[in-house]
C-alpha cells in the first residue's frame, strides 16, 4: 500500500504538470479554433530562457525564473500571436496548423544550434527532501509540484469565472461577434489567452525541468501527452484539460511500477483510441455543433 501511495502521488505530480501544458492547447482552441502543434516546445523553451539569465546574464535563481517568465509570455505569447498567428488565421485554420508544426521544428532546431543537444541540468526550486507518509517515502518536490499547479489551475478557473476580464474572455471564446457587440474587446481578450498560455507553459517548464533536464527534444514528448490529455478530457474544457493530465501521469506511473516499462509511452495513445471510440468529445468535454 506504501509504494502504491507513492506511485499514485508521483503520478499526480508530473500529470499536474501535463495539466498546465493541455489547459494552453483548450485556451488557444477556444481563442482561435486551432491546435498548437508547437505547444511542446512552447514547454520546452523557457527551461532555456532561466539557463541564460544564471549562465550569461549571472542573474540569481528568483530573478532567471522572472527573465525566463517575461521573456516568454514575449516570445511565446505577444510574438506568436502576432508573428505567426494573425497573418495565417484569415487563411483558415490549416494553414496555421502547419505553421505551428513549421514553428514546432524552429524553436527545437534553433534550441539544438544555440545551447547544444546535451541535456542541460537544470536548478532545483523545491528542496530535493522527503517525507513519510502512512509508510510511503514521498518527494517533497512532487508535492510541491503538485500544489502549485493545482493552485494554478484553481487560481485560473477563478479569474475566468470571477472576474470581468475573465468573463469577457470567456464570452470573445464562446461567440466573439456577439461579444463585440456587447462591447467586449475581442482583440485584447484574444492577446490575453495567448499570454496566459505562454505563462502556462513557462511554469510548466520551471517545474518540469529539474526532473527531466533541460533539452531540445523535451518538447516532443510533453506536447504529445499533453495534446492527447486535453483530448481525453475534453478539448474545450480546462477541468478535462486538468482531468486528462492527472489520469494520463498516474496510469503512466502505476503502468511502469506494477506492469511494464517497455510500454509505458504507449499508454497515453491507446487512452485516446479508446476515448475517441467511446467518448469523442471527452471525458468532461460537451458536443459542439458545426453548420454545413
Amino acid at each position: 500500500m506504501s509504494q502504491f501511495l507513492q506511485v499514485f502521488l508521483s503520478g499526480l505530480s508530473t500529470g499536474s504538470i501535463y495539466a498546465l501544458a493541455a489547459i494552453g492547447f483548450t485556451l488557444l482552441w477556444q481563442a482561435a479554433q486551432t491546435v498548437n502543434f508547437a505547444q511542446g516546445e512552447f514547454v520546452m523553451l523557457p527551461a532555456f530562457f532561466v539557463l541564460i539569465g544564471i549562465h550569461w546574464l549571472h542573474l540569481p535563481l528568483w530573478l532567471s525564473l522572472i527573465f525566463g517568465l517575461i521573456v516568454a509570455v514575449i516570445v511565446l505569447g505577444l510574438l506568436f500571436k502576432k508573428v505567426v498567428v494573425e497573418p495565417m488565421l484569415p487563411n483558415g485554420g490549416l494553414p496555421l496548423i502547419i505553421a505551428t508544426m513549421a514553428l514546432s521544428i524552429l524553436l527545437k532546431e534553433g534550441t539544438k544550434q544555440f545551447y547544444g543537444a546535451e541535456a542541460q541540468p537544470f536548478p532545483n526550486i523545491f528542496p530535493q527532501t522527503t517525507m513519510t507518509l502512512d509508510g510511503a517515502v514521498i518527494s517533497v518536490q512532487d508535492i510541491m509540484n503538485l500544489v502549485v499547479s493545482l493552485g494554478v489551475v484553481v487560481g485560473l478557473t477563478l479569474f475566468l469565472n470571477r472576474t470581468r476580464t475573465g468573463r469577457c474572455m470567456q464570452a470573445t471564446a464562446q461567440n466573439p461577434e456577439v461579444a463585440e457587440i456587447l462591447g467586449v474587446n475581442v482583440k485584447r481578450m484574444v492577446l490575453y489567452t495567448f499570454l496566459v498560455n505562454a505563462a502556462l507553459a513557462a511554469l510548466a517548464s520551471f517545474l518540469i525541468s529539474p526532473i527531466y533536464l533541460a533539452k531540445f527534444s523535451n518538447g516532443e514528448t510533453l506536447g504529445l501527452v499533453a495534446f492527447i490529455a486535453a483530448i481525453v478530457g475534453g478539448f474545450n474544457q480546462i477541468r478535462g484539460a486538468l482531468v486528462g493530465g492527472l489520469l494520463i501521469g498516474v496510469l503512466d506511473n502505476l503502468t511502469a511500477t506494477y506492469v511494464t516499462t517497455e510500454y509505458r509511452a504507449a499508454l497515453p495513445l491507446v487512452m485516446l483510441i479508446v476515448i475517441i471510440l467511446w467518448r469523442p468529445q471527452g471525458l468532461l468535454g460537451t458536443s459542439e455543433g458545426r453548420q454545413v
